[in-house]
């Protein structure tokens, strides 16, 4: 890789279309051709530094040298994340804001009590799964995700409200990197939780909707800053920014399923239902499969790295997909094998499928634990509590489009409960 002190350069006047087009392939194409694992490229008119790797990735996670606000595009706020939401903030605020999520996502007991929760519900879909000609995997974990994460936040949905509340979070989530119309359909999704949320926040204020003090709703809708509480569309933002990662599992859940479908001489040990393998495997998947296809921040101050002057203000790009799949880390990354982490410690900067750097004082997502239970919760499911077949189906994905998913959504078919 690069060693010069002058950076490489991408060709072309503005690459936001090319990035948009290649998708989880845009900075590690230019990466190889290069040559190097930092160069310069156009994105959405500006100069953007691209970072691969552990190195860079410990780069990119310095708080002292880079910050989030003003690096996501205000269009992926507007579907994503949500305007000026903790993603965006930096220093003091993102600490105290972060001790919140923390305090929800990474409590040992909270988890165990939604994953209660959907292995319950799990359960419950198996016996009307018994009864349906074909299941799509995909289309049935948003729904029970996101009707197991409004119970455990603390709002309960009604039967005929489940698929519309999941779509809009799915809309959410899969209208990052799209225009046009998918674009548009996120964003009016996330409109709509946003104002649903704001609604149910002000009868929690008004003690007109009882929850239990240790629910997410209740603890966000109390939340203060600075001896303030949070403005009513703030701590709607907020709230969908706990429940809209949990709904995103769904895609790590199905691409655990072909997985299982690609490497059969695994399904042996997960059937043993070995913890320790468990672990392992939950953890290739995130490698394996793409997700998070990069992340933004801009330089907080003028610096030098390996000769190359960073200045305030500039645009910086750490490719996840990349940094997961770097030959320097990890051998064979192309082949999926789970045995890779028995012998790995987890690395803060080298294994980042949903962010990178510390949990607590950094911009790491705090609901890691939650999907990797959730996904231990599921594939016991899939492997020990059910029977099934597969119709023949599509089973591809395109690393081109952001996100991306199995074309089928994995669907199953003649699905029986295990006898136990």
């Amino acid at each position: 890789m690069n060693s010069q002190n002058t950076i490489p350069k991408d060709k072309g006047i503005d690459n936001t279309l090319k990035l948009l087009t290649e998708g989880y392939l845009f900075i590690k194409n230019r990466g190889e051709k290069l040559n190097s694992d930092i160069f310069e490229t156009r994105l959405l008119g500006q100069k953007a530094i691209c970072l691969i790797g552990e190195e860079g990735s410990r780069l990119f996670y310095n708080p002292e040298l880079f910050i989030r606000s003003g690096a996501a595009p205000k269009r992926v706020q507007k579907t994503l994340f949500g305007i000026n939401a903790i993603q965006a903030t930096d220093g003091e605020k993102h600490l105290h804001r972060k001790e919140l999520f923390m305090s929800l996502l990474m409590n040992p007991e909270r988890i165990e009590d939604l994953a209660k929760i959907f292995r319950d519900k799990l359960s419950r879909a198996a016996a009307q799964w018994e009864e349906a000609e074909e299941v799509v995997i995909f289309e049935e974990m948003k729904n029970i995700i996101c009707s197991s994460a409004f119970q455990w936040v603390g709002l309960p949905l009604k039967d005929d409200e489940i698929k519309a509340k999941a779509q809009n979070f799915i809309d959410m989530i899969y209208s990052f990197g799209s225009v046009g119309p998918k674009y548009w359909k996120g964003k009016k999704a996330r409109c709509r939780e946003e104002l649903f949320l704001q609604r149910i926040i002000k009868k929690v204020r008004l003690g007109e909707l009882i929850c239990h003090s240790s629910s997410p709703l209740y603890v966000v809708s109390s939340y203060k800053e600075e001896e303030e509480e949070l403005p009513e569309a703030m701590a709607a933002i907020e709230l969908i920014n706990i429940i809209r990662p949990i709904v995103a599992i769904s895609t790590f859940i199905t691409f655990s399923c072909l997985a299982i479908y690609e490497y059969p001489a695994l399904r042996r040990e997960l059937r043993l239902k070995n913890e320790d393998y468990y672990e392992y495997f939950v953890q290739e998947v995130r490698r394996f499969y793409p997700f998070a296809p990069f992340v933004g921040a801009r330089v907080k101050k003028d610096f030098i790295y390996r000769g190359v002057n960073f200045t305030q203000g500039t645009l910086v790009i750490l490719d996840i997909y990349g940094t997961n799949h770097d030959p320097k880390i990890w051998s064979n990354p192309y082949e999926f094998n789970p045995l890779r982490f028995r012998a790995k410690e987890r690395n803060k900067y080298s294994f980042i499928p949903q962010g990178g750097g510390d949990y607590l004082k950094g911009h790491r997502c705090p609901g890691e634990e939650i999907t990797l239970e959730l996904m231990k919760v599921f594939i016991d499911f899939f492997v020990n509590g059910i029977e099934y077949k597969l119709p023949k189906q599509n089973l591809s994905y395109n690393l081109h489009k952001i996100p991306t998913l199995p074309e089928s959504g994995f669907i199953i078919c003649t699905v029986r409960k295990k006898k136990t």
